[in-house]
């Protein structure tokens, strides 16, 4: 198993995705373990301080996955701004649990639908809340 690359999450996100990881039985979101580790090892900065090329919530991320070579565009919401859209995931689908705090360039393997590894390598981040000066949405 390659190392797993460094994550960075903003304060804000962390307490936010804490309250929601609370709130949800492991029976309703079958992730919650694996996105409880990723929180508990990543580096924790303001929002200020947040790279510009790292993977934060609401942001537009462009991706690709290894294993099916899809490439995908997609921003990164709490559940409740699922409206249908298909260009959003949350955080509580594999993909953007696995998304979240990364930079451009790296990649992740996570268990995806179905038990299946799928690896997620970030190409691009077209939008991130932190550096449009927008540091509490």
């Amino acid at each position: 198993m390659s190392r797993k690359p460094q994550i960075i999450l903003s304060s804000l996100d962390l307490d936010r995705i804490e309250a929601l990881l609370a709130a949800i039985p492991a029976s309703v979101f079958p992730g919650k373990a694996d996105l409880e580790a990723e929180l508990d090892r990543a580096d924790v900065v303001e929002p200020a301080q947040i790279p510009p090329n790292v993977v934060t919530m609401n942001s537009t991320v462009q991706f690709e996955i290894l294993e099916t070579r899809q490439d995908f565009r997609l921003t990164l919401v709490y559940p409740r701004d699922i409206d249908g859209s298909a260009d959003r995931v949350s955080i509580f689908a594999p993909v953007g649990s696995a998304l979240l705090g990364l930079s451009v360039g790296d990649e992740l393997a996570w268990p995806g639908p179905g038990g299946k590894i799928m690896t997620v390598r970030v190409t691009g981040i077209l939008y991130q809340p932190e550096s449009a000066g927008e540091l509490h949405r």
